[in-house]
């Protein structure tokens, strides 16, 4: 059974969302995601939240939100309360669920990572906790060869047996044959679709992966909604988001959706490290990508080699946050940063969730005491690591599980797990595996 959407979504949703229900389905003057944008700040800085557009008393709040969005476009799209019962009978009849930015189970990597870039809402089927185990980004053209295909499959298996999850755009050609490589060998499996969500999670191929949670779908756009150029391109930025590494196994050179996506990647976003086919027949896109800074595939053949593209860095300046740096300082610009106050865990989640700064392991500053020592940024950092990894270590843990918490490479996580196992905070068990605070540190 699907969840309820909270009210905050419900708005959200009104604002912005076609609610396709059927043929003839008339679309209104939809917010834009850069006029939602606005208008989920406006109310942030006046301390409301979107449900509050949607309360009796909500009038002198629609007309002071006129300096953003005119007054009578925001109550003809709010008004569409009948439509939008339609359109969740239809999605929860499809076990699709929807969440929103301001929801708990909006997937934590696209928020930090994209900030108020990150899609309003997201449309999705299966488990979404997968949404945030990473994985290796596979992209690539619809039209390809055979032997890229089974090329394409081959990454999916390895994937698979590496115990990583396979992040793609379920397109056809490469996208499609690495995931399905990927759940052939028992592996999970992220797909980030730019359409047809709805037809894909009916599926009949697709069902039992997706009830088994080994498979989720997602898409920042309507269930319903056709093929559209402009969101392939723009859906590419979340699968790099939502991965660890990437590969491109083909692309053309200065055109389509492959190359769009792993330029802004190299050049702007530089979430992950991207890595390009380095076997096979030769191609002008892939060289074109290398030039601007992505790294030769490796090949790995098994499962140790398969793990060491996690931890690659690149030699240029076009190169992935660095490990170690939290998420939440990474590819922030000042212009678009959130104001309001970080929420303690106690507070109302679609509040603390918000459109929100996102915490970072770095304290806030406060004034020192006299005559005392300042640490360094490098002793601050590792002190709030200390913490916050103690915090989490509630239940045994794997290396894995606290960089996923942490959203961090498995790379650092394991350099400072072996630094507090030096230091006698922690210590590793074998049964159940995981690492665990001393006991003699339960008590202090």
């Amino acid at each position: 059974m699907t969840p309820a959407l909270s009210p905050n979504t419900q708005a959200i949703l009104l604002l912005t969302a076609p609610l396709i229900a059927g043929r003839g389905t008339s679309t209104p003057d939809l917010l834009t995601p850069s006029e939602y944008k606005r208008l989920a700040r406006h109310l942030r800085e006046i301390q409301h939240q979107p449900a509050d557009l949607l309360s009796p008393d909500a009038a002198d709040l629609l007309r002071g939100c006129q300096p953003v969005v005119d007054e009578a476009r925001l109550q003809r799209l709010l008004g569409r309360g009948f439509l939008l019962s339609q359109v969740i009978e239809r999605w929860q009849a499809r076990a699709i669920w929807v969440v929103s930015r301001a929801d708990v189970d909006y997937p934590r990597r696209l928020k930090v990572r994209l900030r108020e870039d990150a899609p309003a809402v997201l449309y999705g089927c299966g488990d979404n906790a997968l949404l945030e185990s990473g994985g290796l980004a596979v992209v690539g053209s619809r039209r390809v060869d055979d032997s890229l295909i089974g090329y394409a499959m081959n990454i999916g298996q390895l994937a698979a047996q590496a115990g990583r999850t396979l992040v793609s755009g379920g397109a056809k050609g490469i996208d499609q044959a690495a995931m399905r490589g990927a759940m052939e060998s028992g592996g999970t499996v992220s797909g980030v679709l730019a359409d047809s969500l709805e037809k894909a999670a009916m599926n009949r191929e697709h069902r039992n992966m997706l009830l088994d949670g080994q498979l989720v779908l997602i898409s920042p756009y309507d269930p319903s909604a056709g093929f559209n150029v402009g969101n392939a391109m723009q859906r590419n930025k979340l699968i790099y988001a939502l991965s660890d590494a990437s590969l491109v196994v083909s692309s053309d050179l200065n055109k389509g959706g492959t190359w769009a996506g792993a330029v802004e990647q190299l050049d702007k976003l530089k979430f992950v490290p991207v890595y390009v086919r380095s076997t096979g027949d030769e191609s002008n896109g892939l060289d074109a990508l290398r030039k601007k800074g992505a790294m030769p595939w490796p090949n790995p053949q098994d499962v140790d080699a398969f793990e060491k593209v996690f931890g690659a860095t690149a030699s240029s300046d076009k190169v992935f946050p660095q490990p170690g740096l939290p998420l939440s300082s990474r590819n922030e610009d000042a212009s678009e940063a959130t104001s309001a106050p970080p929420m303690t865990s106690e507070a109302t989640p679609e509040l603390e969730v918000l459109d929100e700064p996102t915490p970072s392991l770095v304290p806030a500053p406060s004034e020192p005491p006299a005559a005392t020592v300042e640490p360094s940024p490098a002793e601050t950092l590792f002190a709030a690591v200390r913490e916050s990894i103690q915090q989490l270590l509630k239940v045994p843990m794997k290396d894995v599980e606290i960089a996923t918490a942490l959203d961090v490479s498995t790379g650092q996580a394991k350099v400072w797990l072996q630094r507090l196992v030096e230091e006698g905070v922690l210590e590793k068990q074998k049964k159940p595996a995981g690492y665990v605070v001393k006991q003699s540190r339960l008590f202090e």
